[in-house]
């Protein structure tokens, strides 16, 4: 498995389509918000073939990881988990004080699972239930 930054956005919108617009029913409009030319962006290989993604907004000392998603036939192997640590790292080299995101409230125990706090109350976003959660840097 390789991790890195990529310029590649259309394999990233691929990933996500498949996730979040086919196996999860978001709206195109929900999931294409207009920000992704602003964000970076990681990219997971699996034999090279691209099976997972997330990307990270900048606000301040504050960055917002979102839009994590790994394709069905990869997840199990670690490849989300990996993702999640490359972004923190990249926050933190770039000199951010918090890490942000917003968890679907099934995935809060995974994301407790690599050092985040959940905060706030249950909302919807997309029509699922999510959680705010934090990561200081």
């Amino acid at each position: 498995m390789e991790i890195g930054l990529t310029g590649d956005l259309e394999a990233c919108l691929a990933i996500r389509r498949v996730v979040f617009i086919e196996e999860q029913g978001v709206s195109l409009a929900d999931e294409v918000d207009g920000r992704d030319g602003e964000a970076e962006h990681l990219l997971a290989l699996l034999d090279g073939a691209p099976v997972g993604t997330a990307r990270m907004l900048v606000d301040g000392e504050t960055g917002k990881i979102g839009r994590v998603a790994v394709l069905a036939g990869a997840r199990g192997r670690g490849i989300g988990a990996a993702l999640i640590r490359a972004a923190v790292e990249r926050l933190r080299e770039r000199g951010l004080k918090v890490a942000k995101l917003g968890a679907q409230t099934h995935a809060v125990g995974f994301y407790e699972g690599l050092g985040f706090t959940a905060f706030g109350p249950v909302y919807e976003d997309a029509g699922i239930p999510h959680r705010d959660m934090k990561l200081g840097l």
